[in-house]
């Protein structure tokens, strides 16, 4: 199985891509992490939808064939730590490769996030997209290392 964040925006600040890096390499070979970062369109004198119609597209191209769709959502499920080690563990007993993705400035287009199989949020605050991503991989590796009976996570 493979996780693959699709994040929509620019070049993540130094800090943020240090953390980022920091817990990507934690994770054993077979529960692979990648990025895949989505170019943000620019805004200029564009609609709403033209702005969504266009990241969707970019979005839609960085997901694995097949992969099971998770958006991150402000509206999205509630899920604790442990919640989400439950869930990891279902994504890697069935096998698929799972897409969480972070919208841009406008986040992301609603009829894409009602089409996921999944919707989750991170936290009932607003947060900066680098901190958001820095935020999910290391709740993914806790959640890894909770599966795995490593000492990372405690209770």
């Amino acid at each position: 199985m493979k996780l693959v964040i699709v994040a929509v925006g620019q070049r993540m600040p130094d800090w943020a891509q240090t953390a980022y890096d920091d817990f990507a390499k934690r994770f054993p070979p077979d529960c692979r992490v990648e990025i895949k970062t989505v170019k943000t369109e620019p805004r200029g004198s564009k609609t709403l939808e033209t702005l969504y119609a266009a990241e969707r597209a970019r979005i839609e191209a960085a997901i694995p064939k097949g992969a099971r769709i998770v958006v991150l959502d402000e509206r999205g499920s509630q899920l604790t730590t442990v919640a989400l080690a439950r869930q990891l563990k279902s994504w890697q007993l069935e096998g698929d490769d799972v897409a969480l993705v972070i919208g841009g400035p406008d986040g992301l287009e609603p009829e894409f996030k009602t089409k996921a199989q999944m919707r989750i949020r991170l936290s009932d605050m607003t947060l900066p997209h680098a901190f958001a991503r820095v935020l999910l991989i290391e709740q993914l590796y806790r959640a890894w290392s909770i599966n795995a009976n490593h000492p990372y996570h405690r209770e």
